[in-house]
C-alpha cells in the first residue's frame, strides 16, 4: 500500500507554501504527496474567482498550479490531484484519515505574529484523528535548515543540518503520540530534540515546605525527574536523536512561542475528547498555532 502525506491546497499562498513542505515531508518518508482541493458551487462565486471564469474551472486551475509548482521543484516526487465537489473541511478530513499526515496552509500577521488560524483549519485539527501540520505563508526550506556558511542557500548544501525540532510535554500527563512523532521527527531531519515542560508556578502553603526559592527549585526536580523517567524509553527506541530536555517556571505557551524561533517544527498534542461545547484543541495548543512562527504539527492522543 502507497503511504501518503496529504497536503489541501487553495489560492492562497499559505497553501502553497504548505504544499511545498509537505512534498519535502513526504521525500523525508519515502511517501508519495497528495495535493487536494475540494470546492463546492455557490450562487455567489468568492472574489477570487475571476471574472468569466466558472467556478469549476477555478477549482481546476487552482489545482493545477500547485500540482506544476510542486512538481518543478521535486520532478522525482510521485504527485497524486485529488480534485472534490464537497466542502473542504470534510474532503480535508477524508484526506487526513487516509494519509501519514495532513499538511494545511494558515494565515499569518508576519513571521513573528505566526497563525491566525482560520475556521476551517481549526475545525479540522480539532476533528481528526491523524496529526495535521500548519505552514504559514512565506514558509521554505531554507526556514527548516541554520544558516549556511557565506549566505549558501541549504537548497544548495543539501547536508546544512536543520534547526531543532521542539517538543511540548506535559510530564504529569505524557501521552506516547506526540512523544513519537517528535523523535521520528528529529530522526528524519538528524535534528536536535528539545523537549520543554513549563509549569506556572504554585503558591506554597504554610508548613507544606514549598513556598519560596526552596519549593520551587524541589518542584523544578520533581518535573525533571518525571521528565528524565518519561523519556528513557524513548530515547533507547531512537539512540541516534540527540535530545535536550528544559524545565522551567513559566506559561507553557510562552515557552514553546520563545523556542519556535530557532525550530524546524513544533509538535504538540492534542486530546480527542468531547465537551459540552464540541471538541476543543487545549489552551495551550491553540495559543501555539495562533503565535508560533515556524510550522506546528499537532498530534491527537487519546
Amino acid at each position: 500500500m502507497v503511504r501518503h502525506v496529504s497536503a489541501g491546497v487553495d489560492a492562497s499562498d499559505e497553501s502553497l507554501a504548505a504544499a511545498h513542505w509537505a512534498a519535502r515531508e513526504a521525500l523525508r518518508r519515502g511517501a508519495a504527496l497528495r495535493l487536494v482541493h475540494a470546492w463546492k458551487w455557490q450562487p455567489q462565486p468568492a472574489p477570487s474567482v475571476p471574472l468569466g471564469t466558472t467556478q469549476r474551472a477555478w477549482a481546476d486551475q487552482t489545482l493545477e498550479r500547485a500540482v506544476r509548482s510542486v512538481r518543478a521543484a521535486h520532478p522525482g516526487l510521485p504527485v497524486e490531484e485529488v480534485l472534490l465537489s464537497a466542502s473542504p473541511v470534510g474532503a480535508l478530513l477524508a484526506a487526513a484519515a487516509e494519509s501519514d499526515l495532513l499538511v494545511l496552509g494558515s494565515r499569518g500577521l508576519g513571521r513573528i505574529a505566526g497563525f491566525v488560524v482560520g475556521s476551517v483549519s481549526q475545525r479540522v485539527v480539532a476533528r481528526t484523528g491523524r496529526p495535521v501540520v500548519l505552514v504559514r505563508a512565506g514558509e521554505t526550506s531554507a526556514d527548516e535548515h541554520l544558516p549556511a556558511l557565506n549566505g549558501v542557500s541549504p537548497d544548495e548544501i543539501p547536508e546544512t543540518p536543520y534547526r531543532d525540532v521542539v517538543l511540548g510535554l506535559d510530564t504529569r500527563h505524557p501521552c506516547d503520540e506526540p512523544i513519537e512523532f517528535a523523535f521520528d521527527a528529529a530522526r528524519r531531519r538528524g535534528a536536535v530534540l528539545r523537549v520543554i515542560h513549563a509549569f506556572d508556578e504554585v503558591p506554597g502553603r504554610p508548613g507544606d515546605g514549598r513556598s519560596g526559592a526552596a519549593g520551587t527549585t524541589e518542584l523544578i526536580t520533581e518535573r525533571e525527574q518525571l521528565m528524565v523517567a518519561t523519556l528513557r524509553a524513548w530515547r533507547e527506541k531512537y539512540p541516534g536523536v540527540p535530545v535536550s530536555e528544559t524545565v522551567t517556571v513559566g506559561r507553557a505557551a510562552t515557552e514553546l512561542v520563545q523556542a519556535s524561533a530557532h525550530a524546524s517544527l513544533m509538535v504538540v498534542g492534542r486530546r480527542t475528547r468531547e465537551g459540552r461545547l464540541g471538541t476543543h484543541i487545549g489552551s495551550v495548543t491553540h495559543a501555539v498555532l495562533h503565535h508560533v512562527g515556524c510550522p506546528v504539527v499537532v498530534v491527537p492522543y487519546a
